[in-house]
């Protein structure tokens, strides 16, 4: 199941985690040809609203059932249902409690940081 969260020319966000500290995101391109491949079009992100980074996560592959979700990063993993997510950063080990937004609208920050990425 993926989510409409914002409208832009550029993109559209298809999923929304975030907790005090962190957004994690996954948006497809809309600014591409339609025959661009999928790296280029789908993008993870992962923001540290503590220090203002952006971080491309690069996906390696996903495991699907009705109900929970899994991405595998070269960063680490995420899994999710529809109310929370759990990120665990594959150096630290350390790991993160996120909710679900769902389609609650990006703000802030973030979505400057956003159309700057997509420059």
């Amino acid at each position: 199941m993926s989510y409409f969260c914002r409208m832009s020319a550029k993109y559209r966000v298809l999923y929304f985690f975030q907790n005090s500290e962190t957004i994690i995101l996954e948006i497809q391109r809309l600014d591409l040809p339609p025959n661009a491949d999928a790296e280029t079009t789908y993008h993870w992100l992962y923001f540290d609203k503590m220090t203002g980074s952006l971080i491309k996560l690069w996906f390696r592959s996903l495991d699907s059932s009705s109900e929970i979700e899994e991405r595998y990063f070269e960063q680490g993993y995420l899994k999710f249902n529809k109310t929370e997510a759990t990120y665990i950063e594959k150096h630290n080990s350390s790991q993160q409690k996120l909710n679900n937004m769902g389609n609650r609208t990006i703000d802030g920050p973030i979505v400057e940081m956003l159309e700057n990425y997509l420059k």
